[in-house]
């Protein structure tokens, strides 16, 4: 019997990525192709779609998709494709981290309650969502808001030009703020909200299913969003399962359900597992491995970010009351503000560049424990999860994922296959082409955990000490001034 070759894209911010998976989930093959984000405003983020297109393709000669068994896409959530008749893009892509359509989102939920708003959503308005960008684009770019004929997300992009065919999962539909997540359904009561067209919308699929083929015959799987995904990837499947913990641009803690459930306030958000019969409540930060990144473009010198770390390990833990606050590009969880921005605090003439790159990864611990608290406070019983499972560019750092198991409280878990979304991706295209009887086996199956990063009692004391000065800050931040005309 020969070997499966099952292949996972994941179309990510800054690179898309690709792995190929066997039939017992082991990885046999991976490869990535970097792309830019455009800032033309302050709190702007944009992106070509067919800068995703050309890195596919890179990606998948070098894999050999055609020989492959079958394809699953992830990608980033939220981003806004607005297509015209010719099914191009009629304007640079809205990423999710693009904050512009912030007075929209206000003045929506505004009008609609945020009760109405998570009882047809699960979700409260978020300028990152992608309804309230095309609300931004009827405002500001009438024109191209009229020639509108499709709206796609960004691994359906990817898939509409592999395939031909227009179609997104449940999954990734759950953050455009357009879908009944509970129903796993297009919501008319939301798009009538914010003006959208159900037209444009594609047709929607659990993320196992077969959404056409490439020329060469290979089905490609619906998908799922990178969070679900991911967590799909470190097998976090059910209620009761470890959490996720993703380290990429972005900081998410996921938690499965095995029912619908959402946060009164929406300050979690709620939305369809790559599963069928699972859903998820998540809390994200907008900047965590991301915020590593601008401090090193900011004052690395070209050191480089292991030198930077080696730096931030001389310091102990509280830095000396030096504290950071991660809002490079505003907030979510669980503030909801689209306008705050970071900030240190406690600054003095001892701190030098080790320990701003030390503030910065305990400012996001910290970001990311006033989620966990929100999650386990929704938990079964009030209880929230015992581990948690790492992933993305930020778990390769072991000071920082002692860092964090400290602030969290939580063991961190490492599993074998790095791969993250795309592996995840990988696991739904196999399901997809028959490899495997089903994507959640799979998972259990092929996700290996190979290490265990334990809080240290003594951080764990400082810690608590120093997410008081963080929790204090939020109030005094600065708000990103309006953008020019």
């Amino acid at each position: 019997m020969s070997q499966a070759r099952v292949i996972g894209l994941d179309v990510g911010t800054s690179s898309l990525k690709g792995v190929v998976i066997d039939e017992r989930g082991a990885v046999i093959d991976e490869t990535e192709r970097p792309y830019p984000v455009s800032r033309p405003q302050p709190g702007w983020s944009e992106q070509d779609p067919e800068q995703w297109w050309e890195a596919a393709q890179a990606v998948l000669d070098e894999l050999g998709a055609d020989e492959a068994d079958g394809i699953g896409l992830s990608g980033q959530m939220h981003g806004l494709v607005a297509l015209g008749s010719d099914d191009r893009p009629l304007r640079p892509a809205i990423l999710w981290n693009d904050g512009r359509s912030q007075p929209q989102a206000s003045r929506i939920e505004e009008e609609l309650g945020i009760e109405r708003l998570v009882e047809l959503s699960g979700n409260r308005v978020l300028a990152g969502f992608t309804a309230p960008k095309l609300a931004w684009l009827a405002e500001h770019e009438p024109e191209v808001h009229r020639n509108i004929r499709r709206v796609m997300l960004p691994k359906d992009y990817v898939r509409l030009r592999l395939t031909g065919e227009a179609a997104t999962d449940v999954s990734d539909a759950s953050g455009t703020l357009l879908l009944d997540v509970a129903r796993r359904d297009w919501s008319s009561d939301l798009a009538d909200a914010f003006g959208v067209d159900p037209d444009w919308l594609p047709e929607l699929h659990e993320s196992p299913a077969v959404t056409g083929h490439t020329e060469s015959g290979v089905p490609v799987a619906a998908g799922a969003g990178d969070q679900a995904a991911g967590a799909l990837g470190v097998a976090v499947t059910d209620s009761g399962d470890p959490a996720s913990l993703v380290l990429g641009t972005s900081g998410v803690i996921f938690a499965a359900r095995d029912a619908y459930v959402a946060d009164p306030e929406g300050r979690l958000h709620a939305f369809c597992h790559a599963l069928p019969d699972r859903w998820h409540v998540m809390a994200v930060i907008l900047s965590a491995a991301g915020a590593l990144s601008w401090l090193d473009e900011a004052v690395g010198g070209g050191d480089g970010i292991p030198e930077l770390l080696a730096e931030a390990a001389r310091w102990d833990p509280g830095v000396e009351g030096l504290v950071f606050a991660p809002y490079l590009s505003g907030e979510r969880t669980p503030h909801a503000d689209g306008d705050v921005r970071a900030g240190f605090a406690g600054l003095g003439l001892r701190h030098d560049r080790g320990a701003m790159v030390r503030a910065v990864l305990e400012g996001v611990g910290f970001a990311l424990r006033d989620g966990l608290d929100l999650i386990a406070a929704a938990g079964p019983g009030g209880r929230g999860p015992r581990s948690a499972r790492v992933s993305g560019g930020g778990a390769r750092s072991e000071l920082w994922l002692k860092i964090l198991a400290s602030i969290l409280e939580l063991p961190l878990e490492r599993v074998e296959a790095e791969a993250g979304a795309a592996y995840g991706a990988a696991l739904l295209g196999g399901a997809a082409g028959g490899v495997f009887p089903d994507a959640r086996r799979a998972a259990q199956a092929g996700v290996k955990v190979i290490e265990e990063v334990e809080p240290d009692p003594e951080w764990v004391a400082r810690y608590a000490e120093q997410r008081e000065r963080f929790e204090a800050l939020y109030p005094f931040l600065a708000k990103l001034p309006p953008a020019r005309p």
